[in-house]
């Protein structure tokens, strides 16, 4: 039976991932921003819905822009789970873009790549942030640089929240975790870590009881004179107290 509902889930989100596809090229160039804004977060929450997921959120995002997201990151539904609640522009690393249809919507949303071996576009990456911050815009993106399996948070990596301290603007951070729909109990079954691929990790995941993924929002931060290093410290803190009591 967890075969057959994988392979039902599977052609569902395939079909999913075509057509939000061809709505980015065929409307979004037309449309104004918060209608391809509220486009991408009803795409998002059918995704989830797809996959098997029902999203519950704690807290609440900030009513007011700029500002930056941080979360702990597990899964490659992360991204989806984050649209799903509120409207952000993700920064993720530069092979996210080559993740088969994944990618393209993901530049269709807007996503800010970076390149982990190159300072230089590290540098240049803050300075977009700083930039689109400065503007009003919302940001999002996954401070551990890599993912984990949920059961603690990875140091978080300071350079990119140098964009907030420059912008003045304010960090909120989140805590996720997935849990058994049922029990409640943390479930691993959606973690993308290790050597496992990224197909390994979606074949599972679609072959899974129902799941449920935990967001929680906690009040937002400035840097109030804080330098990179401490700021990042304090809010991997405050990331960590958030996913344990999502």
């Amino acid at each position: 039976m967890s075969k057959l509902r994988g392979l039902w889930r599977l052609i569902r989100l395939v079909l999913h991932l075509l057509h939000g596809l061809w709505t980015m090229r065929r409307y979004f160039p037309d449309w104004p921003q918060a209608r391809r804004d509220l486009a991408v977060q009803q795409w998002s929450q059918a995704l989830l819905r797809i996959a098997g997921l029902q999203l519950q959120v704690k807290g609440l995002p900030l009513q007011r822009a700029p500002v930056l997201l941080v979360c702990n990151h597990i899964s490659w539904l992360d991204i989806a789970v984050l649209h799903a609640a509120a409207h952000c522009r993700f920064i993720s690393k530069d092979d996210v873009r080559n993740w088969p249809l994944m990618g393209a919507l993901a530049t269709g949303a807007g996503t800010l790549y970076i390149s982990r071996a190159s300072r230089r576009d590290a540098l240049r990456v803050v300075h977009d942030m700083a930039q689109a911050l400065a503007q009003g815009d919302v940001l999002a993106f996954f401070p551990e640089g890599t993912t984990s399996d949920g059961s603690t948070v990875l140091p978080f990596h300071s350079n990119l929240f140098q964009a907030a301290i420059a912008a003045d603007a304010p960090v909120q951070p989140l805590g996720l975790r997935f849990e058994d729909a049922h029990s409640a109990a943390i479930s691993f079954v959606p973690c993308y870590v290790g050597e496992e691929s990224l197909l390994q990790s979606v074949w599972r995941t679609l072959c899974a009881a129902p799941l449920r993924a935990v967001l929680s929002f906690g009040p937002a931060q400035t840097a109030q004179g804080r330098d990179r290093r401490h700021f990042a410290a304090a809010l991997r803190e405050e990331v960590l107290r958030l996913s344990a009591s999502a």
